[in-house]
């Protein structure tokens, strides 16, 4: 598949998005472009966040990291189903019940200005870190597979890819997302079924002859009980896959979002749990295909491609896809599902950061009613520029598997809103609000030692996700060192 054919069929994808772009955002209203008109049917919305929580990290990321984890990633996917459940049952209500716009003004009402900014700094600097690893990721196969073979700067790709975006949100933000979205997990769980079949067809297995085989053996150890000291032991991965669900799902204004546009809280929770189940099954896919993709690479000799002149796994599968002769159909159907898969999560985020900072920042429910588009419209611009600048910025910087990275990154930023909402839900203690900014910071950074100390100098053990729980354990023990008596 040449860049030419490539690049044709991105133009034609954003066409179809552009369609749905121009029905859904008709009225092109700050209600719309914020919730939705609170109209959206759960089911469409729960299919929809399944494209949006894999997005391009899982559809690349997560098959590229089977050779180097196996498929320890599962028991983080199994902390996820309880952390879904919780945010189902437990934040759900609290955010239908004050029928908010931006999740963090229940800060604002439990504890004051300042937590309520914390919490909406925290979600701010996670989502733009977030958004910008799936960004990266499809910014790199297109400047790899694309964009390399015409000469063109890493920096125009990543502009053209946030502009194309910027294009089909800029009027109806979440109203269309929610279809788009749908449309988008649709043509990502297409690619890897085909993929999966195209590649055991060339190895002349069936689906059974592949998970019998000794060459899968090698990667499907899935349970890491041996060692309590090493990163992927079970209970680690387990709780920290709770609490990241917790923090980047239930706790984040991009995820809730979506679940707030549901008519009300009886379908929202209906959406929460069925996408969970779905969500599970569709990760344990990625990783079957993972280790089909290095048997693949293996048997037909085929090297993991570099990048600045280092390996980079989370471009075998691209490379398989486009370059080791699987056929048109697998090209095209990859390409699709890759564009699908960063777009539905990289759009909505864009579209999340323009409602919080709108509304958590700029206090747009207060500024006069024929000044509120044009608020609108300008942070969206300002917030895909932003994007740009992030991304980029990685290219230079990054090291690591790309979902590694994300895991680490969101064991940071969320610890202090997950230790704020904790604190508000399961106590009944005013706080100094006054002091919160300095426990967020004194949290973040005493997290972020731990997570440097090396492992010899306490007594072997390796911090893993658990970091996200035990970041959210300091918040809450600072917030009850400044709690008003």
């Amino acid at each position: 598949m040449t860049a030419t054919h490539i690049l044709l069929l991105i133009g034609a994808y954003f066409i179809l998005l552009l369609l749905i772009s121009y029905f859904t955002g008709k009225n092109d209203s700050n209600i719309d472009f914020f919730k939705a008109g609170k109209q959206s049917p759960w089911y469409l919305v729960a299919f929809g966040m399944v494209g949006a929580s894999l997005s391009g990290v899982t559809f690349i990321s997560v098959p590229g990291w089977v050779d180097a984890s196996q498929f320890s990633y599962m028991q983080v996917v199994f902390g996820y189903f309880l952390g879904y459940l919780v945010t189902a049952y437990v934040l759900l209500p609290i955010y239908y019940k004050q029928n908010v716009t931006s999740i963090y003004e229940y800060l604002d009402d439990r504890f004051g200005f300042v937590s309520y900014k914390v919490g909406a700094v925290s979600f701010f600097v996670s989502r733009v870190l977030g958004a910008s690893f799936r960004l990266f990721l499809v910014a790199i196969v297109l400047q790899q597979f694309v964009f390399d073979a015409w000469n063109v700067p890493f920096e125009i790709t990543v502009t053209l890819s946030i502009l194309l975006i910027w294009i089909y949100t800029f009027r109806g933000g979440i109203k269309t997302i929610v279809w788009t979205d749908t449309l988008q997990t649709l043509f990502m769980l297409i690619s890897v079924g085909l993929s999966i079949y195209f590649i055991l067809e060339e190895l002349n297995w069936s689906f059974m002859d592949f998970m019998a085989s000794e060459e899968f053996s090698k990667y499907s150890k899935t349970l890491f009980v041996d060692d309590f000291m090493d990163k992927n032991h079970l209970i680690k991965s387990f709780l920290g896959g709770m609490f990241v669900t917790i923090c980047m799902t239930g706790l984040d204004q991009d995820m809730m979002q979506k679940n707030l546009t549901c008519k009300n809280l009886k379908e929202a929770q209906k959406n929460m749990v069925s996408f969970s189940v779905v969500l599970v099954f569709v990760t344990f896919v990625f990783m079957l295909l993972g280790a089909l993709l290095f048997i693949y690479a293996e048997k037909f000799q085929i090297g993991i491609p570099l990048m600045d002149g280092k390996p980079k796994t989370d471009l075998l599968f691209p490379e398989i896809a486009l370059n080791s002769g699987l056929g048109m159909t697998v090209a095209v159907t990859f390409m699709l599902g890759l564009i699908a898969a960063a777009y539905s999560s990289a759009d909505s985020a864009l579209t999340s950061l323009t409602t919080s900072f709108c509304v958590d920042f700029l206090g747009i429910d207060k500024k006069p009613e024929n000044s509120k588009k044009k608020i609108r419209k300008a942070t969206h611009i300002g917030m895909s520029l932003l994007l740009i600048l992030v991304v980029v910025a990685f290219k230079h910087i990054l090291d690591t598997n790309v979902i590694d990275g994300l895991l680490k990154v969101a064991s940071y930023t969320y610890g202090p809103l997950l230790g704020l909402f904790a604190f508000g839900i399961f106590t009944k203690f005013k706080v100094k609000d006054n002091y919160v900014w300095i426990v967020a910071i004194l949290s973040v950074s005493i997290s972020y030692i731990l997570g440097k100390l090396p492992p010899e100098s306490i007594g072997g053990y390796v911090f893993g996700y658990e970091l996200l729980p035990i970041n959210g354990l300091i918040t809450f023990v600072g917030l009850m060192i400044i709690r008003k008596k």
